[in-house]
């Protein structure tokens, strides 16, 4: 007999394996590839980052992260600067284009869900964000990396996670 975490993996694993964007999209070079898009939405949420802080925020050896940004810097999506603090290392932050780029995925992603969820109700779906906000503080939790939420930008301290799922 299944158990709902049972469950939980199981649509958990179809979430992960179900793209919202159509693939016509992402042939015609139009759609930010999934490394992108975290790319820059976390760079957008913090601010600039060096290599070491997003290696830290991702959990992914500095081998990985200077293949990825060493991809968006091609694509012109981020920038290397100096450090606005002073530091030694050198931080990216996004581009006016990797800007324009993530949002108009941003926006075609919003407008995939609200078409999946046509015949939901406002309420249902705040109850379903708030219960996968839930769950990701507790993925958060566990590993000791909290994600910027949008209402905590750059310079701003995130909230804290909740002591019990």
């Amino acid at each position: 007999m299944a158990t709902p975490t049972d469950e939980v993996e199981f649509e958990q694993m179809l979430l992960s394996r179900h793209g919202l964007q159509s693939p016509g999209a992402r042939f015609a070079g139009r759609v930010l590839d999934k490394s992108a898009y975290i790319l820059l939405s976390r760079i957008r949420l913090q601010g600039p980052m060096s290599i070491g802080e997003l290696s830290e925020a991702f959990d992914l050896d500095a081998s990985t992260l200077n293949r990825q940004t060493g991809a968006a810097m091609r694509a012109g999506l981020v920038e290397r600067i100096a450090d606005p603090a002073g530091g030694m290392a050198r931080k990216f932050r996004t581009t006016p284009l990797g800007e324009e780029m993530l949002e108009r995925d941003r926006v075609q992603n919003i407008r995939s869900l609200d078409a999946v969820m046509a015949d939901w109700t406002d309420a249902e779906i705040a109850a379903f964000a708030a219960q996968l906000r839930r769950f990701n503080a507790g993925i958060e939790r566990l590993g000791g990396r909290v994600w910027p939420r949008p209402e905590h930008r750059a310079g701003a301290e995130p909230a804290p996670l909740p002591s019990a799922i």
